[in-house]
C-alpha cells in the first residue's frame, strides 16, 4: 500500500527527473565545450596523474568514512521520517562546508587548493550518512560504489547524468556491469563541474564569500541529489 505521503514524493520524483532532460543553457554548453578542449590537449601522463590523485583520495575516504559512519535502526522508520532526518543532516554538512569554503578561500591561493580533498571529504561523509539514514550498510562495497555513482549524478555534465539515473533507477539489474568504475571518467566530470566556481574562490578579497556560497550550494545539490536516489530505491524496493 502507498502512503500519502509517498505519493507525494513520487510526484516529486517526476518532476526531479525531467531536469536531466532538459537541454543545457548557452552559457553552461559553451563552459563544456571549451573544458573540452582544453582536457584534448593535456598530455596523457598529465589525465593519469590527476586520475591516480583524485582516485586515492576518494578510496581513502571511503575507507575512513566506512570506520566513522555508525550503522544507524532504522527498521521501523517510515520514508518520510527518513526524509526529514536526512534534511536535519543536509543542514549541519552546509554549515560545515560553508565554514571550509570559507576559511580557504580567505587563505589565499594555497589554503584554496586545499578545499578540494577537504570538501571532497566532507562530500564522502555526508553520502555515508545519508545511505546509513535510508537504512543501507555502507561496509558493504556494492552501497560504496551506489555512492559514488549518487555523486557522480550530483557533479557531472548533462549526458552524463542522464547515464547516471538510468543506472541508479535500474540499480539492482545495472550493479553488476557497473561495479567497476571509470575514474578517469569521474574525475574528469568533477573538476569539469566545479572548475569555473572554484577558480574564483582563490580570488583575493572575494574568496572567502565565494568559497563559502559555493561550498553551501554544493551540498545542498548534493544533499538533493542523494535523498532522490534512495527515495528511488526505497519506493522500487517496496514496490
Amino acid at each position: 500500500m502507498v502512503h500519502l505521503y509517498e505519493e507525494k514524493v513520487m510526484q516529486e520524483l517526476i518532476l526531479w527527473k525531467s531536469q536531466f532532460y532538459k537541454r543545457s543553457g548557452m552559457i553552461h554548453r559553451l563552459s563544456k565545450q571549451v573544458q573540452n578542449k582544453v582536457n584534448a590537449v593535456i598530455p596523457e601522463k598529465a589525465h593519469q596523474i590527476v586520475t591516480d590523485a583524485i582516485k586515492g583520495m576518494v578510496q581513502t575516504t571511503l575507507t575512513g568514512a566506512t570506520y566513522t559512519t555508525k550503522k544507524k535502526d532504522v527498521e521501523f522508520l517510515s520514508l518520510e521520517e527518513m526524509d526529514q532526518w536526512l534534511l536535519d543532516k543536509i543542514g549541519t554538512f552546509r554549515k560545515t562546508a560553508m565554514i571550509e569554503g570559507a576559511g580557504t578561500g580567505a587563505g589565499g591561493i594555497l589554503l584554496g587548493l586545499a578545499d578540494f580533498p577537504l570538501l571532497l571529504t566532507i562530500k564522502m561523509k555526508f553520502l555515508f550518512e545519508a545511505a546509513s539514514i535510508y537504512g543501507y550498510d555502507t561496509k558493504n562495497m556494492e552501497e560504496r560504489v551506489f555512492i559514488l555513482y549518487v555523486f557522480q549524478l550530483a557533479f557531472s555534465s548533462d549526458e552524463r547524468r542522464r547515464e547516471v539515473l538510468e543506472i541508479i533507477e535500474n540499480w539492482d539489474e545495472k550493479k553488476v556491469e557497473v561495479s567497476n568504475l571509470d575514474w578517469r571518467q569521474f574525475q574528469q566530470e568533477y573538476r569539469d563541474y566545479i572548475d569555473v566556481v572554484k577558480f574564483f574562490q582563490l580570488v583575493p578579497v572575494i574568496g572567502a564569500a565565494v568559497g563559502a556560497y559555493a561550498n553551501y550550494q554544493l551540498l545542498q545539490q548534493l544533499g538533493e541529489t542523494a535523498m532522490n536516489c534512495y527515495r528511488i530505491r526505497k519506493l522500487s524496493e517496496k514496490l
